[in-house]
């Protein structure tokens, strides 16, 4: 499944190596020579993944994760810092201060790539190309397929990814601007409504199957998947 990915970094043969591979694999490469050109995308869509190199030009990009860390709006984006200080105290100093990992140079393109996956298992499992099955429901983003109980079930665009978000973060309520952001995007500004109409939308289209059950309203607070 294709993912967003921002590449901070200022030597140009690391970045066309890591771009070129990152595009092989089917993600979009996102480019910035400097923290002040990551803010600049920043400030659109979030990326699914930001590959940090430590020293940069002007702010460091250790510092730049710290503040990615400390604002609402970032704290949760998947962050790999890319670095050649290989020694164990630069690495736990990269990880206490939020990032999910740790890469040191010169790396392996297939590890990196296999990095990425793991941190989007981790932390945006909606974001990958796994298969999903909750209390009967299966969901495969590659063929972009949804069935119940072996029945297959006709899903818009926007309901897929509802429903894909849902099952793979279960048992969780999330609230309209949540959905909005996590499923939208939270550069895509409509009424929090909106959601709402979706969500009959999907249960709609799990009526048939009798798993329309699974989508829960809390009142007051939002909605969320069962998984029974």
């Amino acid at each position: 499944m294709s993912s967003r990915v921002l590449v901070v970094e200022d030597e140009p043969a690391i970045v066309e190596l890591i771009v070129v591979n990152l595009e092989h694999a089917g993600h979009v490469a996102l480019r910035a020579a400097n923290v002040t050109e990551a803010e600049n995308h920043l400030r659109g869509a979030l990326p699914d993944v930001i590959l940090l190199d430590w020293m940069l030009p002007g702010e460091s990009g250790f510092a730049f994760l710290k503040r990615l860390r400390a604002d609402k709006r970032t704290r949760e984006l998947p962050i790999i810092l890319l670095t050649a200080r290989a020694g164990e105290p630069d690495k736990l100093a990269g990880l206490e201060a939020g990032a999910d990992d740790y890469l040191t140079k010169p790396f392996s393109t297939k590890e990196l790539m296999a990095r990425i996956k793991a941190v989007l298992r981790r932390r945006a499992p909606q974001r990958t190309a796994d298969a999903v099955a909750v209390g009967g429901l299966h969901l495969d983003p590659n063929s972009h397929r949804v069935s119940a109980s072996g029945q297959v079930v006709d899903l818009g665009p926007t309901e897929f990814r509802l429903l894909h978000f849902f099952m793979t973060h279960p048992e969780r309520i999330y609230s309209r601007s949540q959905l909005l952001d996590q499923v939208w995007g939270d550069h895509v500004h409509i009424e929090e409504r909106t959601v709402d109409v979706h969500i009959r939308r999907l249960r709609s289209a799990l009526e048939k199957s009798g798993h329309d059950r699974l989508i829960e309203t809390v009142r007051g607070s939002g909605y969320g998947l069962r998984a029974e």
